[in-house]
């Protein structure tokens, strides 16, 4: 097992000497057996990437190097350097939600520094042959920061007022709430209009593929996507 890496200077050294590896060959160096797809692995990448890198959070609710205030997110490129999906940040919380600001919010916390990975992603692309690609470390401007938190309480104001299944991908303009659970019969309780509990699908946030196209292009300078 990998120690935790005690600086980010550290951290952003080993993650760019993972740079140019196949999914396959890291695996290997870690005994680790690589699926044929994704589908049923959705987590997989990011596991691996936070054993090579000495990650600590494990599924526990925190930054995944918490000492260093550091979240790891692995993004899966296209061949012309664009998300293919939108990038999970952590589930929604849909009761005991008085009270909470952004500014104490869990997600704001996980958003607060970021370690992006890109790894390549295209389904073509077996997954033991798919290259990780270059890191960079981001945080969110001003700018962003503020649209975030603005998406944020829209979304948590429908979930306040009972309305969680009134949310669609359309709400938000950075940030989106959407379904989360492996399966139909994996429910959570949450507030229906008139504040009874009600059962439901967990939701999770998701950051919009043209945020994180953003923050690749003008990280890679690289063409961004025009619209949200």
């Amino acid at each position: 097992m990998i120690p935790a890496p005690t600086s980010e200077n550290e951290l952003l050294e080993r993650a760019t000497a993972l740079a140019g590896f196949t999914l396959g060959e890291l695996a290997e160096q870690y005994g680790l057996v690589c699926p044929a797809d994704l589908r049923r692995e959705k987590g997989w990448v990011g596991m691996l990437l936070e054993t090579c890198l000495g990650a600590t959070a494990g599924s526990k609710p925190e930054q995944d190097f918490q000492d260093l205030g550091i979240e790891l997110k692995s993004i899966p490129i296209s061949h012309t350097g664009k998300p293919l999906e939108t990038t999970f940040v952590c589930v929604a919380p849909l009761t005991n939600v008085h009270g909470l600001t952004w500014e104490n919010s869990h997600i704001r916390n996980k958003l607060s520094k970021v370690l992006w990975i890109p790894v390549e992603g295209e389904r073509e692309i077996p997954v033991c042959e798919r290259h990780v690609g270059m890191p960079l470390i981001w945080q969110p401007s001003d700018e962003e920061e503020a649209q975030l938190k603005a998406d944020w309480e829209e979304l948590m104001e429908f979930i306040v007022l009972g309305k969680v299944h009134q949310i669609t991908a359309k709400h938000g303009e950075y940030l989106q709430l959407r379904p989360k659970a492996a399966n139909s019969k994996a429910v959570t309780e949450a507030y229906g209009a008139n504040g009874q509990p009600i059962k439901t699908l967990p939701r999770g946030f998701y950051l919009k593929k043209p945020f994180t196209s953003r923050i690749l292009a003008a990280h890679f300078m690289l063409p961004a996507e025009d619209t949200f």
